[in-house]
């Protein structure tokens, strides 16, 4: 009772003053459209964050499966490397693998940090023999990858070849060393255009890409708007733990939510105001109806806030249909909002208009029974078609609306976006579908397999995680726990290849007759695997050898890898079997053929060889180099251009254009040239090349280089020997005609002078004939003194030279002189440097110092000062000593073919006999010398006298 009396009273109070009851319904309204308006911008918020997260995931999810596509590259390429790690059909495979991934820039294999081989080359070609270990923009990203033994995607970097790109490097270790990294190179727009970035919508969000510079020491952005600050924005981001970035999205419109409620707001505020008013305007009615309004009005406000509260801010779709006809009488926000439809046109429609085809006798079925009572509700999953066209699946809950009479009118059907997670199932069931074909119909034979127990039992008896070296003592000395171990592998699947492999055609009897397949050698190598296991190791791989059912041997590469989502466990591991005795057998076959051709090869006596026709890079060289050139196969293959820059250098261009030009013609050749041996000596090749075809162009060339020094040598020698006889037989013509030419002269003057005495009538006239007779037989016996002189010089064959300092000699030259060049006052320079020594018979050096300084005081000028001038220079790497007066000078032009001759003169002077300069010249032909003249008269005369 006084409850209800509190209560009347403040109705009354309310009643009675208008103005309060509608300042007060106006707040209350104000503050109930706040409220809402705060859900709505809930709910808003939650569906953009919803969105922005659905967007980084599926973004996050493509380069996370493009980065495992890029170390399965790698992972491929890698194994291209025999086991004496040098890469096999790495331009074939390199090809391969960017036809299968298009998004590949390029692949590298880089031997000890240095990029050695690049595909595709020709616009690569910036980037090779780049030793990325030591280059300071490169090695850090190197260095953590080796450091972690596993791939790792550094960058984004400024490529050598043009533009950003990322690279992935996996370093490889052959036989627990360093060898290298094999590598793929992205270019960054290629990145972000197989992630999907730009496939986003970007009027709403964009995406920015980042990684921590630990050199600057701050995060760098490398999309478009770097610069801009999004911390205003609302933003999310994920890691991407291979290559440590960062990917954020932001939202654009940082007030974008905002101006989606302010409408609502705004209204909801004149709703307020216009209720408020109303109410204001109904307290102005007779107390009793007003009484009764204002009642019922506060009931029906009551009852439609919470309705609608529930009704249009549920996160679910909710409608309130037609259980007769399926039209919809009501539908909430979050049901048009999902199927793309205005609450008007939705009420325009039916359920039945908007299902599946597939799915609608279902719901219909399910309603007729509800309809009849059979059951209280139902809840099926279907799917709808949204207003654009599209599928989206859904949860239906369907109960039933009754009246008083229990007639069933109309129902609620409350829906539940499920599409994302129909999607996941699809996958899910799509992938393990596409799983199990691969591994069912592989040719490669593939087993699946449970570690777990073994791994259990391991930490069982404290043998997890312990040292390799202990572990490998232990299993030797305790076989029974390694039985035990092996008894302890759970097989889950096999495919038919395996079966096959064992001979066996079922999984059961495999399993029932696995320990009897075991050998020793496979057992040995059960234990290596169980250290893996026992290590965590995630894969293991090892050439054995198996049992069949039939008792056969065959050799095997056993792998396994543990799957991912069993890392820890080891509950699922794939377990391959490739067959690979017949590979081994012709691997030795092919070895065994490789080392008798190169014991064949090595046995030539000459370098055979194979090389590139477009590039002359080598890619075989005999062991017989080393022989002839002193250089190892390896020394010479290890650089493109040896070859090249160990041609000798007068020979290199010509010999290039050479077999360019036969290349080009497409015929063999067969050429000589020499080469540059290890110790520096010269040795000359005879080169004889076949041009390989393949598909009528020219691939490779082949060919022998033999060793002709000795040949040439011999060559060189025959030449001189009949240089030196052809010169000889030269000379002994000329002496013949000089003796038969003088002699003759003057034995005629001495038969004229006889026959005059004979004639002569007096004693006196007898006497001066006599006196002539005695002339002319001392002429004859200078004459003769001259040729004995030259014969002398000719015939002295064994002149022993030796090493005589040349300034010393010009200076006893001038000393003997010394009369003469005071008393003619000559100017007499000795320009010969102090330390110069060279290799001479001293006796033909001071006579043809003599000759040549005599003369050039004999036939001075006497209008001018007499200069004389010896000096010493080189031509062509043979040393000059040259003798320069200001003499007379000799007229060439009239005397230039006997100035050398044997009593030729030319000029009138007293003294001159034309002796000097014979003997001077046979004097200097003897040494192996050669003399030369330039001369002008009343100029000067030079002689140049060139040393052997």
């Amino acid at each position: 009772m006084n409850f209800d009396k509190k209560h009347n009273k403040l109705i009354t109070w309310f009643l009675e003053r208008p103005v309060s009851t509608s300042l007060l319904t106006f707040l209350l309204l104000t503050v109930l459209a706040a409220y809402v308006v705060h859900q709505q911008y809930q709910l808003l918020k939650e569906h953009d964050q919803k969105e922005m997260n659905n967007i980084l995931q599926v973004v996050h999810q493509n380069i996370e499966q493009s980065l495992k596509n890029y170390t399965t590259t790698t992972l491929t390429l890698a194994l291209s490397i025999d086991d004496e790690g040098i890469p096999k059909d790495f331009e074939y495979v390199s090809r391969r693998l960017i036809e299968s991934n298009k998004s590949i820039f390029a692949v590298q294999l880089v031997p000890n940090g240095v990029i050695k081989y690049l595909y595709p080359l020709e616009k690569n070609k910036a980037a090779l023999n780049v030793n990325i270990l030591t280059d300071p923009y490169l090695k850090n990203e190197a260095l953590r990858s080796i450091a972690n033994r596993k791939i790792y995607f550094a960058g984004p970097l400024k490529l050598r070849q043009g533009g950003l790109g990322i690279v992935g490097r996996f370093p490889i270790f052959y036989k627990n060393k360093f060898w290298g990294f094999s590598a793929v190179v992205i270019k960054l727009d290629t990145f972000l255009d197989v992630s999907g970035i730009k496939n986003i919508d970007n009027s709403k969000y964009y995406f920015q890409f980042s990684k921590f510079d630990t050199t600057l020491k701050k995060e760098v952005f490398y999309l478009p708007n770097a610069n801009d600050d999004f911390s205003k924005h609302y933003n999310i981001s994920t890691r991407i733990s291979d290559g440590d970035w960062k990917l954020y999205l932001i939202s654009k419109n940082k007030n974008s939510l905002y101006s989606q409620i302010l409408i609502p707001g705004i209204i909801g505020v004149i709703l307020a105001a216009m209720l408020s008013f109303l109410l204001y305007r109904l307290l102005h009615l007779p107390r009793e109806l007003r009484s009764l309004v204002t009642m019922q009005a506060t009931k029906l406000l009551d009852s439609e806030i919470k309705f609608r509260s529930i009704f249009d801010q549920a996160a679910l779709g909710i409608a309130h249909v037609d259980a007769n006809s399926g039209n919809f009488i009501e539908i909430n926000n979050q049901f048009c909002s999902i199927l793309g439809y205005s609450q008007q046109e939705m009420k325009e429609k039916n359920f039945q208009n908007i299902t599946h085809p597939e799915d609608l006798a279902l719901d219909l079925h399910m309603l007729e029974k509800l309809m009849n009572g059979q059951i209280n509700e139902y809840a099926v999953e279907k799917r709808y078609f949204t207003k654009s066209g599209t599928i989206v699946w859904m949860h239906l809950t369907v109960s039933p609306l009754l009246r008083k009479e229990k007639k069933l009118n109309s129902v609620i059907s409350i829906v539940e976006d499920i599409s994302q997670k129909k999607e996941a199932e699809f996958l899910i069931k799509k992938n393990e579908t596409r799983f199990k074909s691969l591994f069912d119909d592989s040719p490669l034979p593939l087993r699946e397999e449970d570690f777990s127990a073994i791994k259990h039992y391991l930490k069982e008896n404290n043998l997890y995680k312990k040292n390799k070296t202990l572990l490998v003592e232990f299993f030797k000395n305790n076989q029974d726990v390694v039985n035990t171990c092996y008894s302890l592998i759970k097989m889950i699947n096999i495919n038919k290849a395996c079966l096959k492999l064992y001979k066996v055609k079922t999984k059961e009897e495999l399993t029932l007759h696995q320990a009897a397949l075991q050998n020793t050698y496979s057992h040995q190598h059960f234990i290596e695997s169980l250290i893996a296991i026992s290590q965590g190791k995630k894969q293991f791989a090892i050439d054995t050898q198996m049992r069949n059912a039939e008792g056969e041997l065959r050799d095997i590469n056993l792998r396994w890898n543990v799957i991912k989502g069993n890392k820890k466990s080891f509950e699922r591991v794939i377990v391959s079997s490739e067959d690979i005795t017949e590979r081994l057998i012709s691997d030795k076959i092919i070895l065994e053929t490789k080392q008798k051709v190169e014991s064949l090869i090595n046995t030539i006596d000459g370098i055979v060889w194979e090389c590139d026709a477009s590039t002359l890079t080598f890619n075989f060289v005999s062991q017989k180099v080393e022989d002839i050139l002193g250089y190892t196969p390896e020394e010479w293959l290890s650089k493109p251009s040896f070859w090249q820059e160990h041609i000798y250098q007068e020979d290199i261009d010509w010999v290039q254009e050479y077999c360019q030009t036969k290349t080009l013609q497409r015929e063999d050749h067969d050429f000589e040239y020499r080469m540059i041996a290890k110790d520096g000596t010269v040795v000359w090749l005879r080169d004889i090349v076949n041009i390989i075809y393949e598909n009528g162009k020219a691939v490779s060339l082949r060919g022998i280089m033999i060793d002709i020094t000795k040949t040439k040598q011999a060559q060189d020698e025959l030449n001189n020997s009949f240089t030196i006889v052809s010169e000889q037989n030269k000379r002994l013509l000329n002496f013949s005609y000089i003796v038969s030419h003088n002699l003759r002269s003057h034995t005629s003057n001495i038969a004229s002078v006889i026959a005059l005495i004979e004639s002569s009538e007096s004693e006196k006239e007898r006497q001066e004939m006599m006196e002539l007779l005695k002339s002319a037989s001392d002429s004859l016996n200078e004459t003769m003194l001259h040729l004995n002189e030259v014969i002398n010089i000719r015939n002295n064959i064994g002149l022993i030279s030796e090493t005589v300092n040349l300034k010393e000699y010009v200076g006893r030259a001038a000393t003997i002189l010394s009369d003469e060049i005071s008393t003619q006052n000559v100017i007499f320079q000795n320009q010969i440097p102090d330390n110069v020594l060279i290799k001479y018979n001293p006796a033909y050096l001071e006579s043809i110092l003599f000759n040549l300084i005599s003369n050039s005081i004999r036939y001075r000028d006497h209008s001018r000062q007499p200069l004389i001038a010896v000096s010493l220079h080189e031509e062509n790497k043979k040393k000059v000593i040259q003798i320069t007066d200001n003499g007379i000078g000799i007229d060439l032009v009239k005397n230039a073919d006997k100035i050398f001759g044997m009593y030729k003169t030319f000029t009138s002077h007293a003294d001159a006999r034309g002796i000097g300069l014979f003997i001077t010249k046979n004097q200097i032909d003897a040494m192996g010398g050669n003399i030369t003249v330039e001369s002008e008269p009343n100029i000067g005369t030079t002689f140049k006298i060139y040393i052997k």
